[in-house]
């Protein structure tokens, strides 16, 4: 193999891991900053803070991988996913288990220096990312489970610190589960019509004419439930500024998602980001003035 054939592999390989769409790995990131935040207190340890983003976008990498196995048979018959490198023969199915399977090792590997709790809850979190492609299969709603398995990362955060995993960490992962099912059902008007076709099942389809509402109902239970969590913490005001600007990200997504056309609901899809980094801002301000 020479020089130029290796380079097109490793492209291949970033291109299956997703490595080109840096967008996933922020919204399995957002929350999981949120806990080691509050989980330190605003000071959390920054070699955990450092396993846990190395983790993050090792475990992403590893479920896209196992996703596109599990959907191989289904790319090639999609319009967005066609040119995936599995349906495009750019890569073998052994070459993508053995590329999970190490992207996996090694996540563990750096979890095996926390606690034993942690690692507990991480062989947990390892289930659900690699079972979640097959939900799509049965379950009518998989962006639930997606948001779980998507969410893990905030009681392990708060086990990695604290040692063990309070209400309010649970209380977080179920305004993740919300706030996922919304920006994952605005992905999934993008390809809903290739998802009737061949029979896969997702949020967007069980839905129906009601995707709109549902999403923004999700939305505002997850801001919601993020109120709560700063009510129990007695977080200040910095913290709800950062969920009045989360808010109004949700509401600039009902004016692109209203009309249900592919290019707004993905626009919609991606501007996820700034939601997750809103909260994230008003979780880090409030320590910060707390601090000074």
């Amino acid at each position: 193999m020479n020089t130029q054939d290796i380079v097109k592999k490793i492209n291949s390989y970033e291109r299956l891991m997703r490595l080109d769409k840096p967008i996933g790995i922020l919204l399995l990131l957002w929350p999981t900053l949120w806990a080691l935040l509050i989980a330190g207190t605003g000071k959390p340890d920054w070699i955990i803070v450092l396993i846990f983003i190395t983790g993050t976008v090792l475990m992403r990498s590893a479920g896209c991988v196992m996703n596109d196995i599990a959907d191989s048979q289904y790319d090639g018959l999609v319009e967005r996913t066609k040119n995936r490198p599995l349906p495009n023969k750019e890569v073998t199915k052994k070459e993508a288990y053995c590329l999970a399977l190490g992207l996996s090792v090694v996540a563990f590997g750096l979890v095996c220096v926390l606690n034993t709790l942690t690692i507990q809850l991480s062989l947990l979190a390892l289930f659900l990312a690699l079972t979640y492609p097959l939900t799509k299969r049965f379950f009518a709603i998989p962006q639930a489970y997606l948001g779980i398995a998507f969410g893990f990362g905030i009681p392990m955060a708060f086990a990695a610190i604290d040692n063990h995993v309070p209400a309010v960490a649970w209380m977080l992962l179920l305004a993740n589960v919300f706030w996922t099912i919304a920006y994952d059902t605005e992905y999934a008007m993008v390809d809903r019509e290739d998802d009737l076709k061949i029979g896969i099942k997702s949020s967007a389809i069980t839905f129906g004419g009601f995707d709109v509402v549902a999403i923004m109902l999700c939305y505002g239970m997850t801001l919601l439930l993020l109120g709560i969590v700063g009510y129990q913490l007695k977080l200040s005001f910095a913290y709800y500024t950062g969920l009045v600007g989360a808010g109004f990200v949700a509401v600039y997504h009902f004016y692109l998602i209203r009309g249900r056309l592919r290019a707004k609901c993905f626009q919609a899809f991606l501007g996820n980001n700034w939601f997750g980094f809103f909260v994230f801002s008003g979780i880090l301000v409030n320590y910060l003035i707390k601090a000074t």
